[in-house]
């Protein structure tokens, strides 16, 4: 068992926790090392029926399961199989039947088996894209979703650790075929990556250390961001001067808007970078539009966000900070 693992989960000890198994070598490998270090947990698996090895796959880890003396929780997802965004709308499913399972069960914390190799494939990936900070500071290792604790206790573990414990083990795992179809981006970037490191020099271990840099400049960032959104935002919008956004970092300035229209619109998530970098072009001068169900408009060098919809008079705030005005 990895070392690094193994003192990560001490921290999980006398805890409930879920571990999202899909069949594949990663969560497989999860469940019985934190099977091994004593962990009190539940296996959550989710059968999308999407492909012909689904129901085997699920018997499995039923076996599985059973075998360890770990309670197993399956789900049956019935959406449309033909929509748009399939895998998108089955990852948000997935997410959703878990993380419902543990806050009807009180469990402190779920699992998730991505591992280092991932870690990596989402860096490129982000930087393939043009991405910013928080695109090339990829997962985290502890996260938020639907007030549910998501961990990521294997990031700092290498896919070939995984398979080969497994394989010496003699602890079978199902092998999805997309995973090696060069259709598809992330699979182009793992079958390629090795010329990083032959051509260039580039090894994986510079590119985590490299993550893990990011890593921290996104959290003292997104700190920060938090205080500055909290000075704005009142009773459903947020007015603040052209000098106190544009005074802001490039980084700091894409976070803090994203933020402030997130909160204010209700979604899930921050509009795209694309769409805030041009939104911050258009705020440079006076103007009104409509972005992340919020409506923004700038007047001379006050800027308004309020919910699309609501009136964009420049009311002054009773309690508006003074570096505001």
């Amino acid at each position: 068992m990895n070392c690094k693992f193994l003192d990560f989960v001490q921290n999980f000890i006398g805890k409930k926790v879920a571990v999202a198994v899909s069949g594949g070598v990663d969560s497989v490998c999860l469940l019985h090392w934190c099977h091994d270090a004593g962990l009190d947990i539940v296996a959550l698996h989710v059968n999308h029926g999407l492909r012909a090895a689904a129901e085997i796959e699920t018997e499995y880890v039923k076996k599985m399961c059973d075998a360890l003396g770990v309670p197993c929780q399956i789900f049956y997802w019935n959406g449309d199989k033909n929509m748009p965004g399939l895998e998108s709308a089955a990852r948000d499913a997935r997410y959703k039947f878990m993380t419902d399972f543990c806050k009807q069960n009180n469990i402190d914390a779920l699992f998730i088996a991505h591992q280092a190799d991932d870690q990596i494939e989402t860096f490129l990936m982000n930087l393939g894209r043009g991405s910013g900070l928080f695109g090339l500071a990829a997962m985290r290792r502890e996260s938020m979703r639907e007030g549910v604790r998501i961990v990521r206790p294997l990031l700092d573990v290498k896919r070939d650790e995984l398979r080969d414990w497994c394989d010496t083990h003699n602890i079978k795992y199902f092998v999805d075929e997309m995973n090696s179809d060069p259709h598809y981006t992330r699979v182009k970037i793992r079958q390629n990556r090795y010329l990083l490191s032959d051509k260039l020099g580039i090894s994986d271990a510079r590119i985590l250390l490299a993550i893990q840099n990011l890593g921290h400049l996104r959290d003292k960032i997104e700190h920060d961001v938090t205080d500055l959104v909290d000075s704005v935002v009142q009773d459903s919008r947020a007015i603040f001067s052209d000098i106190f956004l544009f005074d802001l970092g490039r980084d700091v300035r894409l976070k803090f808007i994203g933020t402030v229209i997130q909160v204010i619109g209700g979604d899930k998530y921050p509009p795209r970078l694309n769409s805030l970098t041009n939104a911050l072009y258009k705020l440079q001068t006076d103007c009104k539009f409509t972005l992340g169900h919020c409506t923004l408009r700038r007047l001379g060098n006050k800027i308004l966000v309020v919910p699309e919809g609501a009136k964009t008079t420049f009311r002054k705030k009773r309690h508006e900070k003074s570096k505001n005005k």
